[in-house]
Parts: structure tokens; sequence; C-alpha cells
């Protein structure tokens, strides 16, 4: 079929302005950086990252991260507030396949929606910084309506414990927000995601001595892996085994999270010895 010239062109600008009214249908959202060893933790809040299924919550209605309209139940939104929010429909930990079976239904089903909560963790036009956002989440009431806690973390250390017990737990990682920010429909550092450890093996190259309660044992050990990168480990030792530490050629398993842009793996921990398994 040949489109007359006044038909082509009319069905080009209606398919365009269809085209553009469903990207503006999108909703602005802050995205999440990969966490680094270089920011200051102590100006972040914590949560737990909840492996559900992105929702917008308009002020009137529930959409995706796409735009499209999410079909809750009347019930589950009738006492949501008009004011704009960003959160996860979430059921649990480990629940990610059901949750989105039940977000996508188109004629949504009461008892499966009973068992989903949205659970919120900012305030998109809400023009305070994120602490303050926080407190204004937790005075919202609905009952389908949650808000994931937020919380200080001290130090590196900390952060990498609370993370393998979440993930040893069945959860998917943390979330860092700071502190001082304000909302930003865009990627950044003021929302960081730090999720679960690579492992690699390399080879004990030699020694350096602890100081403090370690002097005279282990610091850390100086290693080589496959790219021919060296690095100190200095974490994930038993007292045993700082008294006693791998020999120096040994092949050790350690975990880390991400490489710097050296490619040198970042907050790497021993794991064991490669013929201890």
């Amino acid at each position: 079929m040949k489109f007359k010239p006044t038909l082509f062109i009319i069905l080009f600008l209606v398919g365009n302005s269809y085209a553009n009214s469903q990207a503006a249908s999108k909703p602005q959202i802050q995205l999440a950086n990969i966490y680094r060893d270089d920011i200051v933790i102590t100006d972040y809040l914590v949560s737990e990252k909840l492996d559900g299924i992105r929702g917008y919550w308009t002020g009137e209605k529930l959409i995706s991260r796409q735009g499209n309209e999410i079909h809750a139940p009347k019930w589950f939104i009738k006492d949501f507030p008009n004011e704009v929010l960003d959160g996860e429909l979430w059921i649990a930990r480990g629940q990610f396949e059901r949750t989105s079976s039940i977000v996508r239904q188109e004629i949504p089903n009461d008892e499966d929606w009973q068992k989903v909560n949205f659970m919120i963790f900012d305030m998109p036009q809400n023009p305070d910084i994120f602490s303050k956002r926080f407190e204004a989440m937790k005075k919202l009431k609905a009952e389908h309506l949650k808000v994931i806690d937020q919380f200080k973390v001290e130090s590196h250390e900390a952060l990498i414990n609370l993370l393998e017990r979440i993930v040893k737990n069945g959860g998917e990682g943390l979330i860092l927000h700071r502190a001082n920010s304000f909302y930003k429909a865009e990627r950044n550092d003021d929302l960081l995601k730090l999720k679960t450890f690579e492992d690699a093996e390399a080879r004990v190259i030699s020694y350096v001595e602890g100081v403090g309660k370690y002097r005279g044992m282990l610091g850390a050990l100086l290693v080589e892996n496959d790219d021919k990168i060296r690095f100190k480990i200095g974490g994930g030792f038993s007292d045993e085994q700082r008294k006693n530490p791998p020999k120096i050629g040994a092949i050790i398993t350690y975990k880390f999270f991400g490489k710097t842009k050296n490619n040198t793996p970042r907050f790497a921990s021993f794991m064991r010895v490669r013929d201890e398994i």
C-alpha cells in the first residue's frame, strides 16, 4: 500500500506525538553508581537493597520505571498520600519472580496483592535534603506503605560485615544515600549500591607485619594476581592464620568488591589457601 503524501505526514506526526507522550510519561528517577572506597562513609545513610520492582507513586497512581501503569487494587493505594514517592514493590527476600508476576497483572488479584508492600525510599519532589526527606517519609501512614529503614554505618569494615550478613540471609545488597543531598533525577554519587563479592586467586609474594594487637604477627599479605597486579590483603584472617600465615608462593583465594580504575581489586579479603579446599 502506498501512502498519499498528506496522509503519510499526518500519520507520521500522530506517531511521533504518541511516542513523545509515552516517553514523557517515564518518571524522572535517581539512579545509583557503584560504591567506591574513596567516599566518606559517614556522609551516608545505609539501607538494604530490596529485590523488588521499582515503583513510582505520582500522587494519583502507581507507575513503573518505564512509565507504564501498575494495576494495583484500589484498596491497596486508597490511603496513599498525594505526595510523589519512589520505592520498591516487594514481598520478601528471594521473592522477585513472584513479585514481578503479581505486579504485571492487568487485572489485579486481591489475594496476591495482600502479600505486597510498597517500600518507599525517597520523595522526589520534596525539596529538603535526604535525611529530612526520610523523617517526612516516616510520618506517612498507609497499610501497604512501608518506609525502608535508613541508618548510619561508621566504617567500611562494618559496612562489609553488614553486607555479608544480609547476603547470607538471602538479601541482595546495600544502598547508600548521601544524607545532605537533594533528589536529582540522574545517576550520581549521592546514591550508591553495594552488592555481593567476587572471588579470584593470587600468589603470596611477601608479608607485611601487623601493628597494635597484631604486632609480631601477619598484618597483610602482598600478593600478585593473574593480571600481574600486586596488592595487599589485610582482612579476613583469623588470629591463628595471622600467627601462621600462608607460605610464600602459596596460591590463595580472596574476595573483592569490584575494581579500581587501575584494575586493582577493591577491599580484597582473604578466604582460604587453595590447597585447603
